[in-house]
């Protein structure tokens, strides 16, 4: 047996911890103090509403599972982050749901494959279910997709030279987060669940020097942050109890502090959106099998929801622009601290 294989079969023997170890060192990281006039750049100078419409557009239709229309959205933000020059790749399944089986295909687009870490940006892309109804889902969540294209859009050529060259930039399209009926724990987010048992059981070989080591695909992940439910006027975001990553939530709060001292934007909301006390607030979405996998979690939700939640009101009426500019900016700032990217 050759020696590298060998090393792989004596690894796989080993207990968890040999493993688990890859975990506790790779998120030991420290978010980077950006220099205001880049702060300024990354928030006035990379806002451009007619964009962000421009990357919503193709994903504001009606896309629920299996159907033609959620395949020509998944080809769209595939297409989109190609044309970045991204590797992407599908993660498709079948699944048994209460409609029968159904083809489920979540996208999974990397900055950079060869890092050993990533920081992740996820979101779900299909729509729900309403019988008799046209459901577009505008903030439920094809805004939250489009954010995450915005973001992409904005820091890939920045991304050859930040500072944490070992993390890459990941962005995860679930398919099938809402249930065909109600909410149970079967009948929902198929495409979160499948993805981290898949990447649980994948390994994959590291280097700690002159160690060798071998790691699950899923212990990449330094922190999940999951939007949903954006898109509205006056969201309110809480640092939920139990997520594992409230010094990251407190990143977001001060990032948001010092974008509004900056007056980088011209239209800000009233008040805040992101509130630091810890609160019992958590709410069952697509984080909820990597939470239990133990990666920690940023959920980027408006709690209360929207009015107009699962609603056919739920369209491009209810969106407001210099809201979703001014989230879509505290997220490309706090993407930039993380990465350690600074544009003069």
């Amino acid at each position: 047996m050759p020696a590298y294989l060998a090393a792989l079969a004596c690894l796989l023997s080993l207990p968890a911890a040999a493993w688990g170890q890859w975990r506790v060192n790779q998120r030991s990281h420290t978010v980077s103090l950006l220099p205001t006039n880049s702060t300024w750049r990354l928030c006035r100078d990379h806002t451009d509403t007619d964009r962000f419409k421009q990357l919503l557009r193709p994903i504001l239709i009606e896309r629920q599972v299996g159907t033609p229309q959620i395949r020509q959205v998944g080809e769209y933000l595939k297409s989109t982050m190609d044309n970045l020059g991204w590797h992407t790749e599908w993660d498709e399944f079948n699944a048994v749901t209460p409609h029968g089986q159904k083809n489920f295909r979540n996208l999974i687009a990397t900055s950079d494959v060869k890092a050993p870490r990533r920081l992740v940006l996820a979101c779900h892309y299909d729509s729900k279910i309403i019988r008799g109804q046209r459901m577009i889902a505008a903030t439920d969540s094809a805004v939250p997709c489009a954010m995450m294209l915005d973001v992409a859009t904005t820091m890939t050529p920045y991304m050859y030279k930040r500072a944490a060259q070992n993390i890459a930039l990941q962005l995860i399209f679930f398919d099938g987060e809402e249930a065909f009926n109600d909410w149970t724990a079967t009948d929902s987010i198929y495409g979160s669940r499948h993805l981290a048992q898949k990447w649980e059981s994948k390994w994959f070989p590291t280097t700690s020097g002159r160690d060798f080591e071998l790691s699950r695909e899923i212990d990449r992940i330094d922190v999940l942050m999951l939007l949903d439910l954006l898109g509205a006027k006056n969201p309110r975001i809480l640092n939920a109890f139990g997520l594992g990553a409230a010094p990251l939530f407190g990143v977001l709060v001060d990032v948001e502090k010092e974008l509004r001292q900056l007056g980088c934007h011209r239209n800000p909301p009233f008040s805040n959106v992101f509130s630091a006390p810890i609160v019992q607030a958590a709410v069952e979405d697509d984080h909820i099998p990597f939470l239990q996998r133990g990666v920690p979690i940023l959920h980027l939700i408006s709690v209360p929801f929207p009015s107009v939640w699962h609603t056919a009101r739920d369209d491009e009426r209810i969106l407001d622009y210099p809201t979703i500019d001014y989230l879509t900016a505290i997220v490309r700032v706090f993407v930039a601290k993380y990465l350690g990217i600074a544009p003069l």
